[in-house]
């Protein structure tokens, strides 16, 4: 696992122990930067951070500023290890929080949020749910997710859309935005 691109090309990013974080395969993370290469811009939050490497990649590329937030102590350790190692701490925040709770009381705008929960939870509708409700994707924002092809997102968020599907092997993203700016993108075509 590495940073592909920007400022911190190359660079090798550890993943905390155990069975319970699974990072996304660079395969993914390279085609998922080259769908959202010209939208990286404002602030992201990289929610179930693991070992913050999708937050650490947009830092990278010019992302302003990240917020990564993941309640277990061992990811926490190794994100701040990770931002060190790619001299990106100054332009991070790390916080220890469950992903609901943190949410329950942001008041923060984000440019880009990634969502990549741990793939047997509810986690996944729960955040999207939560977000479109708190209202803080900023405009033209975009929430990025992972999910295991098959995985059904079902329920009702709000005025926040999938946009589109990316299938790589056994992983789907789908990328989520505001209503009204899928809609003022295709007046504009």
């Amino acid at each position: 696992m590495r940073v592909i691109t920007g400022t911190a090309r190359g660079t090798i990013l550890k993943a905390p122990p155990g069975l319970a974080t699974r990072p996304t395969a660079d395969k993914v993370k390279q085609a998922l930067f080259n769908i959202i290469q010209y939208e990286i811009s404002g602030d992201v939050l990289d929610l179930f951070a693991g070992s913050g490497q999708l937050g650490i990649e947009a830092l990278s590329r010019g992302a302003r500023h990240g917020v990564f937030v993941d309640q277990s102590p061992e990811a926490i350790r190794v994100i701040r290890d990770n931002l060190e190692k790619t001299k990106l701490s100054d332009r991070a925040q790390v916080i220890r929080s469950d992903a609901l709770s943190y949410l329950s009381r942001c008041r923060k705008s984000f440019r880009l949020i990634f969502l990549d929960p741990p793939y047997a939870e509810k986690s996944l509708e729960n955040a999207i749910k939560c977000i479109s409700e708190i209202d803080i994707l900023g405009e033209s924002g975009i929430i990025i997710t992972e999910r295991p092809v098959g995985k059904e997102l079902k329920g009702d968020f709000g005025d926040l859309v999938p946009s589109k599907d990316y299938r790589y092997g056994t992983t789907l993203i789908t990328l989520f935005r505001r209503k009204q700016d899928l809609e003022a993108a295709e007046h504009s075509l």
